[in-house]
């Protein structure tokens, strides 16, 4: 369910090449993000001066948000090549050192969801990120020996959607560490303008509000939408993306006015008809749904989230009023849904 959900943050196949086109090259065409930004230009700078490599650097936050990007921005911010795997790609250590040896001095090495990475492969990454060599053992049994490759000074960007399952001596070993956050609405407007530029699209700014106010703070859902809406525009409306015409290709698309799908009204109605609004377990959700529970807490749940619709209790999940509402059902009597209860006193019965 999760791979064919169009508001999914995660790349679809066809989508790669796609993608590279609408990339921004540089910092000053990265939109969003405006700390991480700032941040990385001292860096970039500070770097170019002293003539060495970046600090290595770990991105994590939601899929979607550009971490493979800032890895190809930063490259070529340093004038260097960018090497791209994966760390389900890495399946053993001579996989690793056959990608180490192969660097160029300064080169980017961007090792996506590097929290996959198996322990055998984190082992060899160690000496590699400290000392820029690798140990590699030739041999095996009493005649087995230990070689000492020394490497290029390069620079490692790890970017991963769970930060808290990277082992901590891999996180200890970067030298900056930055969270890529949700984009506001005026960021993915001009994500959304720039793509229609690069794609040679025609669309109204009332066309662009209405596909950055569904986006979900994704460049990479904005962009999907975009050709979404173009499609149905080149078909219905000749050519030229209308509010109108993205109201309708979107509606097409079960896609409201605040980026929710039927899957995400699944998740709200589970918790307020099934379990009367919570708290109830994010197991229990997930079984009601027909869905596996990291699932729903990794993919479905921030954005329901970040709108206000769902609180977070010791006790399971809890839908608010706004989700209610928004839902258009009557929130129940006495206390706000997931609002905060009225304090009571040691001495109450």
């Amino acid at each position: 369910m999760t791979d064919e959900r169009i508001l999914s943050g995660r790349p679809e196949n066809e989508e790669v090449t796609i993608e590279a086109s609408l990339r921004p090259r540089f910092l000053d065409e990265y939109i969003g993000q405006p700390r991480i930004k700032d941040n990385l230009r001292i860096a970039i700078a500070a770097a170019q001066k002293r003539g060495e490599p970046l600090d290595h650097v770990l991105l994590y936050g939601p899929p979607g948000l550009g971490k493979t990007t800032m890895a190809t921005v930063l490259a070529n911010e340093m004038r260097v090549q960018a090497r791209i795997t994966s760390g389900p790609a890495i399946e053993r250590a001579g996989d690793l050192a056959a990608l180490l040896t192969n660097l160029e001095a300064g080169d980017v090495l961007f090792i996506d969801e590097i929290h996959r990475l198996s322990r055998n492969v984190e082992e060899i990454l160690y000496p590699a990120m400290e000392d820029y060599a690798i140990d590699l053992m030739l041999g095996k049994g009493a005649g087995a020996r230990s070689v000492r490759l020394n490497l290029p000074r390069f620079t490692l960007v790890g970017a991963t959607t769970r930060y808290a399952m990277i082992s901590p001596p891999l996180r200890d070993r970067f030298g900056a560490v930055y969270r890529l956050d949700y984009y506001d609405r005026d960021a993915l407007a001009d994500i959304v303008r720039r793509s229609a530029k690069v794609l040679n699209v025609r669309i109204e700014e009332e066309g662009v509000s209405e596909i950055a106010s569904r986006a979900r703070g994704t460049p990479r859902v904005a962009n999907r939408l975009l050709r979404r809406c173009r499609d149905y525009a080149e078909v219905m409306t000749g050519g030229t993306i209308t509010g109108e015409a993205a109201r309708e290709a979107l509606g097409r698309l079960e896609i409201d006015s605040l980026g929710l799908d039927d899957v995400d009204h699944k998740v709200l109605r589970a918790i307020i008809e099934k379990f009367r609004g919570g708290p109830v377990g994010i197991a229990t959700i997930a079984a009601s749904i027909s869905e596996e529970a990291d699932t729903v807490e990794d993919v479905y749940e921030p954005y329901l989230l970040q709108l206000g619709f769902l609180e977070r209790t010791p006790q399971g999940r809890k839908a608010t009023r706004a989700a209610y509402e928004h839902l258009g059902i009557t929130p129940p009597s006495g206390s706000p849904p997931g609002g905060p209860r009225p304090q009571r006193s040691l001495f109450d019965p």
